[in-house]
């Protein structure tokens, strides 16, 4: 195959990946022009019209699909004839692509990957902070992370985090404000930050209330779907916030916030994982992650 068509080939289907010129430019590192100039050189030599492009949005055609559905394993084969050369090196290399939520991104994240780069600098990785419940296999990354209720079953999940015990705290300026709460059940007299799960729902706060486990219900809510905005506007003093211990233990440790009831009227959660399609062939720089996150657990 002729380098000039293979670039056209691979343009193409980044574009009608991405249905954006912009959005796969980003992500390739591609010049929009080089982008367009290539799936144009590729329709005229075709011979048929393979997008149609609006200023908004890029669309397959009938024929751009056709070729897009063969393509698309022609060239996951061929990543994978290029990565096998990794069992070759020394130190695995390539791209890791992870689509990561907020919170495990703002708190957790930066530790690993510092710990992860210094052992394979040779792999390169990109992380995409995103809430949403979005398809890893068709938004084209190798992974993703989420809390284990809401992981498909058909991927491969891999522990990334301990379990997490819940926390109640507030800022004590709030407190000298509004009082402090005695028990949950004062909980309902005081404005509360909720939290938006990336499914649509809010975070219930539960406790444990004589060895029982227990939903207890907020009226006066602010709700708030990023960590940084809700523990920011925690220590501003807006109200009483329910999350992670692990996300907010410095701040209380710091005297910004104060914690609220005792750790064991706390549930647990089960943490978040790091979670894969299931397939024959992992890439090396995905494989290197896993069995990297694997050993860090059992440290």
């Amino acid at each position: 195959m002729r380098g000039t068509h293979f670039a056209e080939l691979t343009a193409f289907v980044a574009v009608a990946e991405d249905s954006s010129f912009s959005k796969a430019a980003r992500r390739t590192g591609i010049a929009v022009t080089t982008l367009s100039q290539s799936v144009r050189a590729m329709e005229e030599r075709l011979g048929v019209k393979l997008l149609n492009r609006t200023t908004r949005n890029v669309a397959l055609t009938d024929a751009g699909q056709n070729l897009f559905d063969q393509l698309r394993p022609l060239l996951d084969s061929l990543d994978h004839v290029i990565d096998s050369s990794n069992a070759f090196r020394d130190r695995p290399a390539g791209h890791l692509r992870l689509s990561v939520p907020p919170p495990i991104a703002c708190f957790f994240m930066a530790k690993i990957l510092t710990e992860f780069t210094e052992q394979y600098p040779d792999i390169t990785i990109e992380v995409v902070v995103q809430a949403s419940l979005d398809d890893i296999v068709a938004g084209r990354f190798d992974a993703g992370v989420h809390g284990e209720r809401f992981l498909a079953q058909d991927m491969v999940a891999v522990r990334m985090t301990p379990k997490l015990r819940f926390a109640a705290v507030a800022a004590p300026r709030y407190l000298e404000r509004c009082g402090t709460p005695t028990s949950v059940s004062d909980l309902h007299k005081h404005r509360c930050i909720r939290t938006r799960l990336p499914d649509g729902n809010l975070l219930r706060w539960s406790f444990i209330v004589e060895g029982v486990q227990q939903e207890v219900n907020v009226d006066k809510s602010v709700v708030l779907n990023n960590p940084d905005l809700e523990i920011r506007s925690a220590i501003e003093g807006l109200g009483i916030f329910y999350t992670f211990s692990a996300l907010v233990e410095s701040y209380v440790h710091e005297g910004r916030l104060v914690s609220l009831f005792e750790p064991s009227q706390f549930p647990e959660d089960s943490g978040f994982y790091l979670f894969y399609p299931s397939r024959h062939q992992t890439p090396a720089a995905l494989r290197a992650f896993i069995d990297f996150i694997r050993k860090r657990n059992q440290g």
